[in-house]
């Protein structure tokens, strides 16, 4: 048995059908749930171009943007009018500043980070509304948002990967 033989038959037995489609292997979920699941998703996430586009138009946007970082993260850069506080610092912190009756959104440095998830759960213990902000600090700054930090705001020109070149929006 040479190389090629030993990964076919590895590949076939790990698909456990020889010539079986990987991708296919496990079929999609029915059209029904994964309304259900897709549907929940946005439940509980938000675009940095949608947060952006709706910042950019101004007035109440009917929710509040948190930054989940540190200090030190903060000033570095973060979302303009986002309000500052720390995951450790919201069960203390979180009543006093924020109104129950206006959802939150949480954001943290990027995918990589789990911290918006955490400050998310811990204000939905504490009884907000929260989603969390999909790609975080990250995303928001290769997309080519404006930010602010204490020197004041900066923009970067957006990465080719995560936004459009030429055009005000994705399309999706």
């Amino acid at each position: 048995m040479n190389k090629t033989d030993i990964m076919s038959d590895t590949n076939a037995t790990e698909a456990g059908n020889p010539g079986a489609n990987r991708v296919l292997s496990v079929p999609p979920a029915s059209p029904a749930a994964a309304a259900a699941y897709f549907g929940a998703s946005l439940a509980f996430h938000a675009d940095v171009s949608d947060v952006a586009s709706t910042l950019a138009v101004g007035g109440d946007p009917g929710f509040v943007v948190i930054d989940t970082r540190s200090t030190a993260s903060w000033d570095q850069g973060h979302v303009p009018g986002a309000i500052h506080l720390p995951t450790a610092l919201i069960p203390e912190q979180a009543e006093v500043l924020l109104d129950k009756s206006v959802p939150v959104i949480t954001y943290c440095w990027g995918p990589g980070c789990n911290g918006a998830t955490r400050a998310a759960l811990a204000l939905a213990q504490l009884g907000f509304h929260v989603k969390e902000m999909l790609g975080g600090f990250e995303y928001w700054v290769r997309e080519g948002f404006e930010y602010e930090t204490w020197e004041g705001r900066e923009r970067h020109v957006p990465d080719a990967l995560t936004a459009p070149v030429d055009a005000d929006d994705c399309g999706c």
